[in-house]
Formats: C-alpha cells, structure tokens, sequence
C-alpha cells in the first residue's frame, strides 16, 4: 500500500517503521524542518508501566485543581480558558471516575508493557546506542502526601508491578547525592522504570526507516484531508492534492484543525509542559537515573552527561511563551534535590512543549470510522513510552491483522459511550 503519514514526532517516525518493514511504500509529512522537533525534542523521557502519574487515578483532578494558589503547584489554568477548555476538564473529571478509571490504568499499562517490549527489541535489532538509565525513585516529602499515595500503590499491587517501598536511609543509599537538608518521610522504588532520550531515538529510527525506503518530506505542513477509498492530502502551496491508499495521523494537538472539516469530533487537548536541560557539573552531586517528588509532579533524570527537569501541566496560557514561573518551579524543585548537579552557567536548555491529550488519559489507535483515515494519536505525556507499541498495533490494523493487543478501549468508539 501506498501510506502517508502525517506528523514526524517519535510517534510518526516508529510508526513509519513500522509499516515499511510491512513492505508498504511510506511518505512522512513534516510542518518542522525535522523528526522530533516538538513534543517529543525535550520532554521527560519517562518510560513507566507504573503509571503512578496516570491523569485519570481516582482524584487525581480534583487534588491537582486543590493547588490552584500553590505558586509551584503542578496543574495550572490561565486566562484564556474556553469552553473548549473547560469542556474537556469535565470529561477528565468524569474520567477519573470508578471503573472507567480502572479501565483505562490496565489498558494503559498493558500498553506500556507491550511497547516496552518492543523498544527492547528495536533497541536490539539494530544496536542503538541512546542516553539512557534505569531505576525510577518517587520521593514523598511528608506523611500527608504518603498516606495519599496509598491508593495508587494498591493498584500497582492489583497489577503485580514490582515496586518497593524506602525510608528515607533506604532511599539516599540508592542516590547518594540527594541533598542531606532536604527531609524524605518515605520513597517508592519502581526497578522496571526507564528514562531515554526520545529525540536521539526518533533520529535512529528515522536512519533505519529510510534505509526500509521511507520519504520524509519536511517544512511540508498539510492543509486539507479528505476521505475516501483513495484519500488525499494537499500539502502547503500544492495545487493538486496527493493521493494515498491509507493517510495515517499523528499529528498530535494540530488533530482538530485536520479531522474536523471531514465531520469528527475530536476531544483533544494539548497540555503544556516544561523541561530543563543542563550539563552534569559533577558527576557525584548528580542523580543516577530518575526521580519523581510527588508533591510538585516534577521529574529530574540523568540523561549521559546531561541533567533533565521536566514536570507542569497548563491550559489556558500562550503556546508561543514560556511561563517564567514554571520554569522557576523546575529550577527549585532541581534545587531542593541536587543542589550541585547541573552547571547553570552555559549550555542550559529551556523548553516549552504542547502534550496531546484524551480526558482519559488513553491515545486514539486505529481506524478513524472515516475511510482511509487512520489514527495514532493522543498519547499525552506517555508518548514516549507507548510509541513503539502503538506504532506496531496500528500496522498490524491498518493491515486487517489482528493485533497482539486489543485496541478496543483505545479505539474512536470510545467517544461514543
């Protein structure tokens, strides 16, 4: 088949891959100039069948929205929310509700374990060699926020993930250059947990999905879609559409301007997020893989010779600036931890990144219900981990085999419920 693809993210380039080593002719579009270029360039790298930060956990909204005065608080809504805004917290808020909340926990991490998996095998197949470490430590600050977390440890008990719970002795062993004048009540070690970095990743996979034959055509934004047995896509200042057996999308929080001309209605919103990359200015002062304090939602990673905080979550603010505030809770957050890690003199990366998202938390796999469009979108902030995954699920559907997973809670019919 002759398949388009349209989003060069770490979600498009393995899902062009995938379909290449399926032997189908494969042609990349890219409003960027290259691969991984937005979402994916600097987001936290946290690969985690865990999910302790599932957005849909019972009362995760109404915690999250309990911080609203926190100057560091880890959600936060600005003056320019619409109702397309507040439309979709009421759907997250819904989602978070009882069995539909449970639902989507297994689905999502039967997902994350599966693409998990194929990562290693894609890691192994072709000897990539990206920055990357193991081990996930979750520091709790008080008894408070320990007790609260009981809930989600039973369901990670529920889904037999390995996990341990540390004092904080235990925990400062495991990663000795944590700050001695910051207090831990408890930490929570998750051994299977992974960071890598996505954008080295998506440039190897682009290297070996080019070598399968693949056509990346970049700074080559689409227009206009439409349906049918043979659909069409018309690129930026292309007279004449081009047409495709399949179009696939993965275009992240650009879906609703693309799908809603061809009548559906899609709930998804891009969530903003900041990181901070620096270089190790000591190897001792620095973490040995990753952390996560619970209270800020904010994650510090040792990525090779380089240092990555990365947490917040916005709606309702400018896309095209940074939220000094943001940035300012990441800086301390670093801080509190490792004070003496990161060397905040040159080379510091500051970054602002739109994280597609569905109220619940799950992506969209498979067939649009509109013909010959395809969906692989919506992953949110596990984009990273489910990218390989979904990537090998969508190309055996579009295909008509069936996939090693059931694509059923992922599928568009959920919209309907």
């Amino acid at each position: 088949m002759n398949i388009a693809i349209i989003g060069a993210g770490i979600i498009g380039v393995t899902t062009a891959y995938e379909l290449a080593t399926d032997g189908h002719q494969v042609t990349v579009f890219e409003r960027r100039g290259a691969v991984a270029e937005e979402c994916s360039f600097a987001n936290a790298g946290l690969i985690s069948p865990a999910q302790l930060l599932l957005w849909t956990a019972p009362g995760m909204p109404r915690k999250w929205l309990r911080q609203w005065g926190d100057a560091h608080a880890a959600m936060r809504l600005g003056p320019r929310l619409g109702w397309g805004e507040l439309s979709w917290i009421g759907q997250w808020m819904r989602a978070s509700r009882g069995n539909r909340s449970a639902e989507s926990r297994l689905q999502l991490q039967q997902l994350i374990t599966y693409s998990m998996g194929r990562l290693h095998q894609l890691r192994q197949r072709h000897a990539l060699e990206f920055d990357t470490s193991t081990g996930h430590l979750l520091l709790i600050r008080t008894p408070q926020e320990h007790k609260g977390l009981q809930a989600r440890l039973g369901s990670l008990r529920e889904a037999g993930l390995a996990f341990r719970e540390l004092n904080a002795d235990e925990a400062r062993k495991l990663e000795p250059a944590l700050n001695p004048d910051s207090p831990i009540e408890a930490a929570i070690h998750l051994p299977q947990d992974e960071v890598g970095n996505a954008r080295q990743f998506a440039l190897m996979i682009k290297s070996e999905a080019m070598r399968l034959g693949v056509k990346f055509e970049f700074n080559s934004a689409v227009d206009h879609l439409s349906a049918g047995p043979r659909p069409t896509l018309s690129a930026h200042n292309e007279a004449t559409p081009r047409p495709f057996d399949a179009i696939v999308l993965c275009t992240g929080a650009d879906t609703p301007r693309l799908i809603k001309p061809l009548g559906l209605k899609i709930p998804l919103m891009g969530i903003q997020g900041y990181s901070v990359s620096a270089n190790v200015r000591e190897p001792l002062n620095a973490p040995r893989s990753i952390i996560s304090d619970e209270r800020h939602r904010v994650s510090i990673a040792r990525l090779g010779q380089r240092v990555r905080v990365a947490g917040g979550a916005e709606l309702g603010y400018r896309q095209d600036g940074k939220r000094m505030a943001a940035l300012r809770t990441l800086y301390k957050v670093l801080q509190d931890w490792f004070p003496g890690a990161a060397s905040m003199t040159a080379g510091v990366q500051e970054w602002k990144g739109s994280r597609p998202m569905m109220p619940d938390g799950l992506p969209l796999l498979g067939a649009s219900g509109i013909p010959g469009i395809w969906l692989n979108l919506g992953h949110g902030d596990n984009g990273w981990a489910l990218s390989c995954g979904s990537a090998r699920l969508l190309a055996d559907a579009l295909a008509g085999q069936a996939p090693e997973l059931d694509l059923t809670g992922c599928s568009i019919a959920r919209l309907q419920r």
